[in-house]
């Protein structure tokens, strides 16, 4: 520890000293990043930033090249959700999410808003739409969020706007009467999951609700006049890979929070979720990797099981091969037959239960659908169906029933932008390559050099010679006419610190409401009634003592990424 040459404090302290010199030029630092994002490095990156009637950062859209490619192949389902305590002036954000070949959770792209009404929500769909290659989406999923729905119906009007399914069935322990649940929640629960038709569910929720006395419930009432858009039985029709909740956009937060804190400036922000984004895409290519170099072992030596082995990626072909294995105990029964269809019965054993569902093959079409609706609303074949292959001795999968998006090859070819111009990924593999040879150079240079004093002396000089050299070639010849591109282009204020419908409210205990507390006073302000978070100097000031005022300008000799990346290092 003595030959570091400095303690924990010095970290700090430095820190200290990065984050004063950047101070009130965090949307400077991010509208730089963006820009040279877009000119050097992601042709095919988009951004656009807002500010308010004061010329304040009020909201800011971006996306890289990457998800605009794979919105082209993955967009026909997405998924949006808000989260908070991402930066130190609480702007939520925004990430818009979506499903890849490989079941995984993939951004789409990203949006800072400094207030959640319908407006803003419009403005940022419509920004996704002038940055995404190809149609609307054919689904999307967000919570029960009445200005999202008037966003959506407004800038998607023909997606199908499904509601989180999570959201409105844990409301029913708070809005229904504590009796009412305690006894009826168990046939509610079946009512919604265990129907397969939308009469069977109306005839089972009407017989519940009838029974627990709640014919004029306002709250269910609203929900079953909302059931298109999240009872599973009006809405598996409609293909949303499987899911019915915003989970992964929860998952995604939890996955995202582990990198960033509410203590983090706009800039450190995208430092660091641009290095969880990278994170989350290096486990895609492993799972590309697996792909294109192994075939999945199959447990049923079946022609079919085989040839969607070879189709399928890994994680889709594992749930293939689960309904395969389940179809052979399904049981078909002949119900009818006439000219145009057959219809059959097929059933299973299950938790001591016979479940039917039931299968119409239509000859006209050669094409067969099932009552559970898994096809249309996984697109994975289900073991219904898969059950009446069996016995008409189909040994090969028809192509109608595999589709791409779940395919190895769901990638292959070009993605093209409005323009023409082909969007690739923004990601260099030849610069990884570069960047992993250079630091096994160094680090040998290095290792060589700590034998003796003087080995250490000319590596030093060396380096620092080196380094003004590679300023130079950086910088070129026209920044030291015009002194630094800082004092040519006009930018935004910080933004101020604002608060979010969303924001966390304490719950107060049973045993704690009766506890006589000491008045307190707010540390900011000094008057009673709030404290320093919800004190109104805080929320309508900007966050610095010197906010209000002009930016000071930075050394001009000193660029701001060379502040920034000494404490946080590179992005790439």
């Amino acid at each position: 520890m003595d030959k570091i040459g400095f303690i924990k404090k010095d970290i700090y302290n430095l820190e200290c000293s990065v984050n004063g010199k950047l101070r009130n030029h965090d949307v400077e630092l991010v509208t730089d990043y963006f820009m040279a994002e877009q000119k050097k490095k992601n042709e095919g990156f988009y951004f656009k930033i807002e500010g308010d009637g004061e010329d304040r950062f009020s909201r800011c859209f971006w996306v890289d090249a990457t998800s605009r490619r794979v919105y082209r192949l993955y967009g026909d389902v997405v998924v949006f959700d808000t989260t908070f305590n991402t930066n130190r002036y609480d702007l939520t954000f925004a990430p818009i999410l979506g499903v890849n070949n490989h079941g995984q959770t993939i951004v789409l792209a990203c949006t800072f808003l400094s207030k959640e009404t319908t407006e803003s929500f419009i403005w940022m769909f419509e920004e996704f739409k002038k940055a995404m290659p190809g149609g609307e989406a054919k689904t999307i999923i967000t919570d029960q969020d009445a200005t999202m729905t008037r966003a959506i119906s407004i800038a998607f009007p023909t997606t199908f706007h499904r509601l989180c399914i999570w959201h409105i069935t844990s409301k029913f322990q708070v809005k229904l009467p504590h009796f009412a649940y305690k006894e009826y929640w168990r046939e509610f629960q079946k009512s919604i999951w265990d129907t397969d038709n939308k009469d069977e569910f109306d005839a089972k929720w009407n017989i519940v609700v009838t029974k627990a006395g709640l014919t004029d419930h306002q709250w269910l009432s609203s929900m079953f006049d909302l059931r298109e858009s999240w009872v599973p039985a009006y809405a598996r029709d409609l293909f949303a890979t499987g899911m019915s909740s915003c989970q992964r956009a929860e998952g995604s937060h939890a996955f995202f929070k582990q990198y960033i804190s509410r203590r983090n400036s706009l800039m450190d922000f995208i430092i660091r979720f641009e290095r969880a984004l990278s994170h989350q895409r290096q486990k895609e290519l492993a799972a590309d990797h697996v792909d294109a170099f192994e075939v999945a072992q199959c447990i049923l030596p079946m022609p079919m099981n085989k040839q969607m082995a070879t189709l399928y990626t890994r994680a889709m072909f594992q749930k293939f091969e689960k309904e395969l294995i389940q179809s052979t105990a399904c049981f078909l029964e002949l119900k009818t037959e006439d000219a145009s269809k057959v219809v059959f019965n097929v059933s299973e054993r299950k938790n001591w239960q016979t479940r039917v569902a039931e299968v119409v093959y239509v000859k006209d079409s050669d094409h067969a659908s099932c009552s559970c609706k898994k096809f249309e609303f996984v697109g994975i074949i289900c073991k219904h169906i898969l059950a009446l292959f069996r016995r008409d001795q189909i040994e090969y999968m028809p192509d109608k029933y595999v589709l791409k998006r779940w395919k190895k090859t769901a990638k292959a070819g070009l993605v093209s932008n409005a323009n023409g111009n082909e969007i690739k990924d923004s990601a260099d593999p030849g610069l990884l390559i570069k960047r992993s040879t250079m630091s096994r150079l160094a680090s040998d240079v290095v290792e060589d050099a700590l034998m003796c004093e003087e080995g250490c002396e000319l590596v030093s000089e060396t380096l620092k010679s080196l380094r003004v050299k590679l300023k130079l070639l950086k910088d070129g010849p026209s920044n030291n006419e015009v002194g630094g591109s800082s004092s040519q282009t006009q930018y935004m204020k910080d933004p101020k610190r604002v608060r979010c419908k969303g924001r966390w409210k304490q719950v107060t205990g049973a045993k704690e409401k009766p506890m006589k507390r000491g008045i307190r006073h707010c540390r900011e302000c000094g008057d009673i009634g709030h404290d320093r978070r919800q004190c109104p100097r805080n929320l309508n000031t900007p966050t610095s003592p010197s906010n209000n005022e002009e930016s000071t300008p930075i050394d001009l000799n000193v660029p701001l990424f060379d502040e920034f990346y000494r404490m946080h290092g590179p992005t790439e």
